[in-house]
């Protein structure tokens, strides 16, 4: 749990930007609502709430991967700045620090390989970080500035 921030104009467009009302704000969390079951994230009693920017998510993840992509789904949408996390996660999992993901704001010339060249030691290790990023990311060479990855662990 926790809040994570986000780069507001940077993402995927899910919905317009326009004056902040109660109206707008249900559309928007219905909207994300709609893209992240559209990825087939698997989520119970998944609830958003928007307010302009900042966009609070519950439901019960079936594990901890699926609730990092649900919030890199929602962060990484066009207008949203902040993603505070409040959902729990069903398989309950022991990890350590070192087994959890990490997470990387995409800059301009990076690529998934140079992304795992610094992670890793091994450019060729780019599919562990496309594989973790997966349904959000279609191709290894559609990231942008500002889009934020899951950087897992190498598992032997």
């Amino acid at each position: 749990m926790g809040i994570f921030s986000f780069i507001k104009n940077a993402g995927a467009k899910v919905f317009g930007i326009g004056k902040t009302t109660t109206e707008e704000n249900a559309e928007k969390s219905a909207q994300l609502r709609n893209a992240i079951t559209s990825l087939d994230l698997e989520v119970a009693n998944l609830s958003l709430e928007v307010d302009d920017d900042a966009v609070k998510i519950w439901g019960e993840a079936a594990d901890l991967a699926t609730k990092e992509k649900v919030v890199l789904v929602v962060g990484n949408t066009k207008g949203v700045a902040s993603v505070e996390d409040e959902m729990t996660v069903k398989e309950v999992e022991v990890v350590s620090e070192a087994e959890m993901a990490k997470f990387y704001t995409v800059e301009s010339g990076d690529t998934l390989s140079k992304i795992a060249k610094q992670y890793y030691g091994n450019a060729m290790k780019y599919p562990v970080i496309f594989e973790a990023n997966k349904p959000m990311l279609k191709h290894p060479d559609k990231i942008y500035p500002g889009q934020v990855l899951r950087i897992p662990p190498l598992v032997d």
